[in-house]
């Protein structure tokens, strides 16, 4: 690949990392000026609208037809997710926490599980998943009340429609369950192939317990979100269940 064409890859990941990252933060379409004013680019708004235009005709942005902003496909989450997210560790507040409420050495295995899920969904504000091996269709669920309040899920059919999937169980855990290919793998949008939570992301690892428990965290939440945190908390604490519980 040539130098320019390496200049032209680079400036377009970057605007559509910053757009990504902007979108996740405020669920509001992302211009070009607001790009121009509030990041020091230096391309002028007319460079920064081409090649946002450039990004969407790539199909890795769309915009609402009431606005001239941008806004992530589930390819450009895809893009992201694979080329553009940086690596993050948790605050150490956060693994504090994490480690004062799990860090119970008497606890029964199913009281252990169920005190994770719901750390894991009070650390990322998240419908957090817990599956074990063996154990049929029973998970630990917990933060279902969390999806009332994304903005982007306002519509009662859509809320109903995951709630359903997480009531059911069978399909969600079939794809919860499936061999991963890699330590955290993140399924979006449609790739689940799943109607119910096509609008959803999904973020899920293994975890093995020093006496063998084997199961699955994951991660349920809107194709916004935010994907740094989420692998953070759950790389953690799929990490502390292995080599400090049980």
């Amino acid at each position: 690949m040539t130098s320019r064409l390496v200049d032209v890859r680079a400036r377009k990941d970057k605007i559509l990392g910053i757009t990504i990252d902007q979108y996740i933060k405020t669920v509001s379409p992302v211009s070009s000026m607001f790009l121009a004013t509030e990041y020091n680019l230096e391309l002028s708004p007319a460079s920064i609208r081409n090649i946002l235009a450039e990004l969407e005709e790539d199909g890795y942005l769309t915009h609402p037809h009431t606005s001239a902003g941008r806004i992530p496909t589930q390819m450009g989450y895809r893009y992201y997710v694979d080329h553009l997210m940086d690596e993050i560790q948790l605050l150490e507040e956060e693994k504090q926490r994490i480690k004062a409420e799990v860090d119970q050495n008497s606890m029964e295995l199913e009281e252990l599980l169920d005190k994770t899920s719901r750390v894991l969904s009070d650390t990322t504000h998240y419908t957090s998943i817990i599956s074990v091996d063996g154990w049929g269709n029973k998970v630990f669920c917990c933060g279902t009340s969390f999806i009332v309040d994304y903005p982007e899920y306002q519509d009662i059919k859509k809320i109903g429609n995951i709630l359903t999937a997480l009531d059911e169980k069978e399909q969600l855990l079939g794809i919860i369950n499936q061999d991963l290919a890699k330590k955290i793998n993140i399924y979006i949008g449609h790739e689940m192939a799943c109607s119910e939570i096509n609008s959803c992301s999904l973020v899920v690892s293994r975890y093995r317990s020093k006496e063998g428990t084997t199961g699955r965290l994951a991660v349920l939440g809107p194709t916004r979100m935010n994907y740094e945190h989420v692998v953070s908390a759950i790389d953690y604490l799929s990490h502390h269940l292995m080599e400090e519980i049980l």
